[in-house]
Formats: structure tokens, sequence, C-alpha cells
């Protein structure tokens, strides 16, 4: 059977990854972004990623010629007219994701699956976005952070999801040595319904002064076997991604969701981590 062409709309942190580890799978990916400097520095993360890893046994040393090679950038979303199955991971806002679905419909083939790796929005919402005979093709695909890395990956069915494309989404994820599991649409999934919860206590603690972030983190790692601390995990991946899951899973489900104070003032403040800049330990 033919490789899939793959497609991702996004080249962050998260997306980057996710067109590595398809290409790693052997197939040709297109991703795509607003801007050749995005692109490019999504290449040297890549780079970074592989060179890092390789030594450490996550990959093989021919890995990183191979993969890199089977990823083609484009500023234009052109190039996807040809591919079969698609990845959004664009930011997480649904006025985002819809003009990226609308631009998708309009130039990929009508098999083609659409897949978000949305963390939060309900799946069916964001299908809403493309036409009625591209929703049986769409479904959710939620990987975890390094998505290089990490095994699981959330697959949730929409509405209208048709069983074959479940089926394709499943198989793909397994072919790139990912762990599928099935988890019904509803806003924060599985995960990060329990996660967010725990993500909201911590920063609680050190809210009521009970420990530093530091030391939290210390005490997830070698009392529960976390590889990084909650505060470590929001300096990655910014405290202002926390707290906008957070917001949208308060407004789904209510008082237990509410953001802490003291992460919605970190996050007014400019202190939400990420690269270059100051988050609770940088």
């Amino acid at each position: 059977m033919a490789q899939e062409k793959i497609g991702v709309v996004g080249a962050g942190l998260m997306g980057a990854e996710i067109a590595l580890v398809f290409a790693l799978a052997g197939h040709d990916v297109k991703l795509s972004d607003r801007s050749e400097e995005l692109l490019a520095a999504a290449r040297t993360r890549l780079s970074r990623v592989l060179d890092r890893g390789i030594p450490r046994g996550f990959f093989k040393p021919e890995d990183k010629v191979l993969a890199l090679a089977r990823i083609a950038t484009s500023v234009a979303l052109d190039p996807f007219a040809d591919c079969d199955f698609v990845t959004e991971a664009v930011f997480e806002d649904e006025a985002v994701k819809a003009d990226t679905y609308k631009n998708l419909d309009a130039i990929c083939q009508p098999a083609c699956i659409f897949a978000s790796n949305t963390s939060t929005i309900p799946i069916s919402t964001l299908a809403s976005h493309v036409g009625e005979a591209r929703r049986p093709n769409f479904i959710g695909t939620h990987y975890f952070s390094p998505a290089s890395r990490m095994k699981l990956v959330e697959v949730i069915p929409a509405f209208d999801t048709a069983p074959e494309t479940v089926e394709t989404a499943m198989r793909l994820m397994r072919e790139a040595d990912k762990t599928p599991i099935r988890v019904k649409d509803v806003a924060g999934f599985a995960v990060n319904r329990m996660f967010l919860v725990f993500l909201n206590e911590a920063v609680r603690l050190v809210e009521d002064g009970v420990a530093t972030p530091e030391d939290i983190d210390t005490a997830c790692k070698l009392g529960l076997g976390h590889p990084m601390g909650p505060f470590e995990l929001m300096d990655a991946t910014t405290s202002k991604l926390v707290l906008q899951a957070s917001e949208i899973l308060f407004e789904a489900y209510g008082e237990r969701f509410r953001p802490p104070a003291l992460l919605k003032q970190r996050v007014r403040a400019g202190l939400v981590g990420g690269r270059g800049r100051k988050g609770w330990r940088t």
C-alpha cells in the first residue's frame, strides 16, 4: 500500500513535531505556516530534536537526513491539494482554526481527511467550519508534547465522522509508533480534563504559600514519577495556553475548572514562559 501524503498546518512546537512523526514513519509531509522565517525556525528546531534524541536512543542516526528530507515547507496551502491526511495544529482559537479549515476545504481533494490537534475545542464544533461533504472525513487527533516522543494520541470522532475515517486515523497513529485511544467528543477530551485540574491545583499551592514552583516540580517528579513538573511544563508550553484551556473548560463544566487568580495575574503581566520569556522558573 502506498504511503499517504500528509499535510500539517502550523509549524509551532506541536505542528513541527507532528510533521516529524509522520516523516519518521516514511510519509512525504508538507508543512505550512505564515512565514518563511517560522518555517526555517521549525526546521532548525527539528534538527535539534533529532540531534538530542539520537545519542539517547530515541532516533537512529540515519533518521535525521531521511526524515528532514521528507518534509517540504510552504507558506501557501496550494501544495496540500494532493494530500490524503491533513493535521491542523494552529493557534488554539476557534476563529483561527475556522479560517484554516475554510481555506483547506477549498483546496484539498474531497477524500482528504482533516484532523485537528486541538486540546480543548470539541471536534464537532470545528467540523462545522467545513462543508457537509467533508464532515465524514473530519476527526480529532490530539498529540502530547513532545509529539516526537510521547506515545499517546487521543482520537476523537465528531458527530458525523465516518467509521472509515476513524479506522484510517487509528491505523496511521499505530504505523507512526503511537498508541491511539478513542475518546468521546467533549470539551477537553479525556487527558486534559484530568490534567488541567492538576495544573490549576499546582498553581493554587503556590498561591497559598504551600510550596515553591521548584519544590512542587521536584515533588511531582520524585513522588509521582512525572518526567516534568507542572511548572516546568507550563514554562515550556506557556501559561497563556494553560489559561486559555482552563477558560474553555470553565465555560463548559463550571467551577472546578475556574482558573486561579495567580495564573491570570501572571499571564496579564506577560510572565507566560516560552522561548526567551520569563515564566515560573525562567
